[in-house]
């Protein structure tokens, strides 16, 4: 068998079915920072649960890490936030280059990735990936990645929050989930809605959508559940950046109140868990799936 190129894309596969494909490097304009990503994601019964450089939003690629703010280049995509001016277009945009895979199997990978802008590598990543299997339908997107500050000097990672706008921390392991006519419903244990959920520092997050007869396939005929879960002690478990009503997309907040700093020489590293299953589930469906996902 002929051994993939190197930078071709990986499909991973959960019981031998195809859930998701990671293409590394894919062919978008500067303004809509290029970076490797997830896309198509799947449930096991083949919904597909993420969007690629949608209409609304053309800068959001899947699932993957994207960052509107590292030591003022724009990792993110679109238009930057300039306090006093609001969204602004600037010729501010970074890079994520594919370097290498250290690993790369049926069912997870290693990457080494770099963060360029202006001609100049800002950090170094490495970025690990698995699928498992859960159930018969549901599996879990096992996501670490690992930012190194290769400068000189002091880097600080910001977000629209830090810069003026409230409410808006968004930078970090980000989920572009499918559109659908319905907007999606959100919980925690403790809370529900969009307004509720967004900003809080919950152990994990539930985003559920109603499908349609197209992409059904759970056995209750419809819906689809996304459970996010920020494997990592409290003390480091970041704000939740949740949107359902404008579009669908969660994502975990590197800069929430204050600019995170990344010393030179030293890592962030941050992992997120989500679990992709089949039909609408409830509180105590979510939590039982994400306690086996963090613990395998």
């Amino acid at each position: 068998m002929t051994a993939p190129a190197p930078d071709s894309p990986v499909v991973l596969r959960v019981a031998g079915r195809p859930v998701a494909r990671y293409v590394t490097r894919p062919e978008l304009p500067a303004r809509l920072s290029p970076r490797p990503c997830l896309h198509p994601v799947t449930t096991l019964a083949g919904t597909v649960v993420t969007e690629f450089s949608p209409a609304d939003h053309t800068h959001h690629l899947g699932v993957g890490v994207a960052v509107p703010d590292v030591e003022g280049h724009n990792f993110w995509g679109g238009r930057t936030y300039v306090r006093d001016r609001g969204p602004t277009e600037l010729d501010d945009h970074g890079v994520q280059r594919h370097c290498s895979f250290q690993l790369r199997d049926p069912d997870g990978f290693i990457e080494e990735l770099r963060w360029v802008a202006s001609g100049t590598e800002l950090l170094r990543e490495r970025r690990t990936v698995a699928a498992t299997e859960l159930t018969s339908t549901a599996w879990a997107l096992d996501f670490t990645f690992s930012l190194t500050n290769v400068t000189s000097g002091p880097l600080s990672i910001g977000s629209p929050a830090t810069n003026g706008r409230p409410g808006a921390a968004y930078g970090g392991f980000f989920w572009r989930a499918r559109k659908e006519a319905t907007p999606p419903d959100a919980f925690t244990a403790a809370t529900e809605g969009e307004a509720a959920v967004h900003g809080a520092r919950a152990d994990w997050l539930a985003l559920t959508g109603p499908g349609s007869p197209r992409t059904a396939g759970a056995g209750n005929g419809a819906g689809w559940t996304l459970v996010f879960a920020g494997a990592t002690d409290a003390t480091r478990r970041d704000p939740w950046l949740v949107r359902t009503a404008e579009y669908p997309g969660v994502g975990s907040s590197l800069a929430g109140a204050a600019r995170l700093p990344i010393p030179p020489g030293e890592t962030a590293v941050r992992r997120i868990v989500t679990v992709v299953a089949d039909g609408r589930l409830d509180r105590d469906e979510a939590a039982a799936l994400v306690r086996k996902a963090v613990s395998q």
